[in-house]
């Protein structure tokens, strides 16, 4: 074809060359439309640019069978062609279009090509179809970017579909959705009942980046059918719906007041009901489980009516000749409801004319008056000026005389009481007159005052510190104040005489066996009771950065606290002590004491109780509907509660029963002497509650004795039936022994146990033998409630040649420590520890955080308590340090991090230079 070079005949040589090279590289230039033929020169002012894209090609999808365009724009350039997959495209499928750039008057070129489907399958291998194309001016050239060309598609099948659920109201719910294979990759959108869910007007809703749905609480209203719909430009795929249905479990409403009893006199019987409507059992939700009505028995008092006691003799004849008589309704007075009396209670009767007095008064008459009322007036005088004298020599009095009184009224003597007829109780030596007055101890029933601003002593007005700047009370002498890595020394006295002078303190009791203290500051620390099952764990950073406290824990008796208790309420735990109170924490503390109740919160109504500051008692928590908010919290075991408290004070855990089978732990303890010379051998049986301080008790009072455990302690369900525990011996040999017990069986009373404020219950049987050489002694014990459960504890022993086992001290093992302060009370070390805190603490995307370490240590019943503190993981430990205190293993917690993923797991590996 010819080659038209009229136009370039002005061009210099050196354009030449440029063609030349054009040439070279297998172009053909023609006429027409389509040539690729430069018309118009580049002005000289630009000849020496190289091009610039104004528009590249972009990625591109097919779409079916439909063809792409690719496009490609630049200035300055006299020539553009497309290369795809490394091949030049054919200059007949560019098209062309030239205009100049009005503000610069550079020539601007455009070209396009189509692609279609046939020709990326042509090519389709492990790479992608491309293209770019390359623009030319006279000075050189400049290639685009590569612009990718892909058939679009969206297959089928959802690799992964949501599944129907069935969920509790307030609940997490998590639906998946793995959309089909597609190209480009499809966007996930989730429909209830065909509607589009929108997270941003509806947060309880959250798509996750792997396009799964999460329901954070669901709702009533979130029951629905849930699709996943999945779309690209191919296509739209809808996956199978899925069925959420939100239930709600049934909870019983508040009982009903109790109705009057059955019986109008006598012994009677009472109920009460309550409904499953709060809230109400809804798609599918289980029922109310326990009782809907309880019955109590009752007694009627019996209405008393009224009887007329006798006439009163007739009074004198008056001056209107009348005289009177008079009775009262008082034998019986009416009472609960009974009749008054009926008739009159007053007669009159007429007398005759000699009896009837003058009717005018004589002399004697009027001087009788005059002496009543002068009599009457120097009376009231005398009595002003008593008043008076009695006031002056009040305000006279010395201020501390005055308040003198406020010291003595918290104490009383400490002195026993006398026995009772078959209650045992330890020997004492003769007393003096007055030998209460040096045994004083304080009452603990007393009102006292919170540690908010300055303690002092009433008579030491110098003596004062604060709690905010400074220990709680003075310093320890010779520098027993410091604080160390270890035990704390014990100057049981020395502490409990300076607590003794703080105004607060004199309500505390002076037993040193039952009472732990220590010094602590931010590092923390741990107060226990030994055999006794009572500790208080002071986390590290719980008190301030900068303070340091002196913190006792000790047992109230129940007998002296006087605990308030109403109708079927009992006491089910200790009465602890931990303070000083008003002392400021910045994390919650554990306390940790036993409990006697069968742990089933469905047949009690457990309550938290904690002395005010003015002696009365409150209801701080409800177990089992804990508030995290609040600043007490309860994990509750088998035989323990954890009570998490950031106030210290006095606690104790009464319970309510809520039906017949709420059931109490006893413990019976049977007891003989170690030696018997006489004739008459003693067997004592104690019933009492189901904890170690009074296991403990009885323990070191039996061994005052020279008591001896003749058999290992049992344990028995006493319910709440009104029925009394009863005790009988049985098949003793009668040819040996004989019980001098005139009844069959001793009881004792119902109330009396389930109240639980008496300690040491017993029962003592008095055995007899027919000869000093009778040692051999077979028996069997019987100890059930009436109409319920018991125990049969058969005994076989010699009395003078006692070789078993058991003996009182093996049930006293606790060594432990009464304070140890500072990192070597923990089993974790102080830094492996914060280590784990701020590894945990962190929110994980696949869960690998403080909430799987709760589920690892089947804590997470307790997830929204945890979730509400400013570290999680540090409470979990806490909790952890304090249920294995004496049986922790390091090796099972750094293999429960290791399931976690987490490197601290190598911690039980650091070593103690290291902490």
């Amino acid at each position: 074809m010819p080659l038209h070079l009229g136009p370039f005949v002005r061009w210099r040589s050196g354009l030449v060359l440029t063609w030349i090279c054009l040439f070279s590289s297998g172009f053909t230039f023609t006429g027409g439309e389509h040539a690729a033929t430069v018309t118009h020169p580049l002005p000289a002012a630009f000849s020496d640019l190289l091009p610039h894209f104004l528009v590249e090609p972009d990625d591109v999808y097919i779409v079916k069978n439909k063809p792409v365009t690719l496009t490609c724009r630049s200035t300055p350039a006299t020539q553009i062609y497309f290369k795809c997959n490394g091949e030049w495209v054919h200059q007949d499928q560019h098209l062309i279009e030239r205009d100049v750039d009005p503000a610069t008057g550079l020539p601007v070129m455009q070209v396009k090509i189509d692609i279609s489907r046939q020709q990326v399958e042509k090519i389709f291998g492990l790479e992608d179809y491309w293209c770019q194309c390359v623009a030319w001016s006279t000075t050189g050239t400049q290639k685009s970017q590569k612009a990718y060309v892909r058939i679009a598609y969206l297959r089928k099948n959802f690799e992964e579909e949501p599944l129907g659920k069935e969920v509790a109201l307030d609940q997490e719910v998590l639906l998946r959705c793995h959309p089909p294979e597609g190209v480009p990759p499809a966007e996930v959108e989730w429909q209830r009942n065909e509607e589009l869910i929108d997270p941003k007007t509806d947060p309880n809703f959250f798509i996750t980046v792997d396009h799964n749905l999460i329901i954070k609480q669901a709702r009533l209203a979130d029951t629905g059918n849930y699709t996943c719909v999945a779309k690209n430009i191919v296509a739209r795929r809808k996956s199978s719906s899925a069925t959420v249905i939100v239930y709600v479990n049934g909870g019983w409403s508040t009982w009903a007041t109790w109705s009057a009893c059955s019986a109008v006199c006598g012994r009677g019987w009472q109920k009460r009901s309550r409904s499953c409507t709060n809230p109400t059992p809804l798609n599918g939700g289980t029922s109310c489980e326990g009782q809907s009505v309880q019955k109590s028995a009752c007694t009627a008092t019996c209405p008393v009516d009224g009887g007329w006691s006798e006439w009163s003799k007739w009074s004198p004849c008056g001056a209107d000749c009348t005289m009177w008589r008079s009775r009262e309704c008082t034998q019986p007075t009416p009472s609960t409801g009974g009749k008054e009396c009926q008739g009159l209670d007053l007669q009159s009767l007429n007398c005759t004319s000699e009896q009837c007095p003058q009717t005018a008064s004589g002399a004697e008459d009027v001087a009788l008056y005059v002496g009543i009322v002068a009599v009457a007036l120097c009376l009231t005088l005398l009595l002003i000026v008593l008043v008076l004298v009695y006031r002056r020599k009040k305000e006279g009095l010395d201020a501390d005389v005055a308040d003198s009184s406020i010291l003595t009224t918290g104490f009383q003597p400490m002195g026993i009481k006398p026995n009772k007829p078959g209650v045992w109780a330890p020997r004492r030596a003769a007393r003096s007159k007055n030998s209460h007055l040096l045994t004083i101890q304080p009452d603990l029933t007393t009102t006292t005052t919170s540690y908010q601003g300055t303690l002092r002593s009433r008579r030491e007005v110098t003596g004062k510190f604060s709690v905010s700047n400074g220990p709680l009370l003075e310093p320890l002498p010779n520098g027993s104040h410091t604080l160390h890595n270890g035990k704390l020394p014990s100057d049981p006295n020395d502490f409990m005489n300076r607590l003794s002078s703080q105004t607060y303190f004199k309500t505390l009791p002076r037993d040193n066996v039952n009472t732990s203290y220590g010094t602590f500051n931010f590092l923390g620390g741990r107060l226990t009771l030994p055999n006794t099952g009572i500790s208080l764990l002071i986390p590290p950073e719980a008190i301030p950065r900068g303070k340091i406290y002196e913190i006792y824990l000790t047992i109230q008796k129940k007998e002296d606290m006087r605990l308030p208790l109403a109708g079927c309420q009992t006491l089910l735990s200790p009465v602890v002590s931990c303070g000083p109170p008003g002392v400021m924490l910045t994390r919650p503390v554990i306390l940790s004491m036993d409990h006697c109740f069968d742990a089933c919160l469905e047949n009690w109504a457990i309550r938290l109780k904690k002395q005010s500051y003015e002696g009365t008692w409150e209801d701080v928590l409800q177990l089992g509907e804990e508030v995290v908010s609040e600043p007490y919290y309860c994990q509750l075991e088998a035989e323990t509660c954890r009570v998490f408290t950031e106030q210290l004070g006095r606690f104790a855990l009464v319970g309510e029963s809520l039906s017949m089978a709420a059931a109490k732990r006893l413990k019976l303890l049977l007891f003989a002497p170690a030696y018997c010379s006489t004739l008459e051998y003693n067997i004592r049986i104690y019933c009492m509650d189901d904890t170690q301080d009074l296991l403990k008790e009885v323990m070191q009072m039996e061994r005052q004795l020279g008591g001896r455990l003749i058999d290992e302690p049992h344990v028995l369900l006493f319910k709440d039936s009104y029925h009394n525990l009863r005790l009988s011996i049985h098949d003793m040999p009668q040819a040996h022994w004989r019980s001098k017990l005139l009844a069959g069986y001793q009881e004792i009373p119902f109330y009396h146990i389930w109240s639980g404020s008496q300690r040491t219950l017993h029962c003592t049987f008095t055995l007899e033998r027919q000869s000093l050489s009778t040692c051999d002694l077979t028996c069997t014990l019987c100890v059930w409630q009436v109409e319920g459960e018991g125990q049969s504890i058969a005994l076989d022993f010699n009395i003078s040649k006692d070789i078993r086992p058991l003996d009182s001290d093996f049930l006293l093992m606790d060594n432990c420590t009464p304070a140890l302060a500072g990192p070597s009370a923990f089993q974790i070390p102080y830094l492996i520890r914060q280590k784990i805190c701020s590894s945990l603490d962190t929110p994980c995307p696949n869960g690998a955080d403080w909430r799987l370490l709760a589920q690892r240590l089947k804590l997470d019943r307790h997830m929204s308590f945890f979730a509400s503190k400013a570290s999680p993981t540090s409470v979990i430990l806490d909790l952890w340090e304090t249920q294995h205190f004496h049986s922790g293993n390091l090796n099972q917690l750094a293999a429960v991090m290791a399931e976690i993923g987490k490197q601290e797991a190598m911690i039980f590996l650091v070593s103690d230079g290291e902490c």
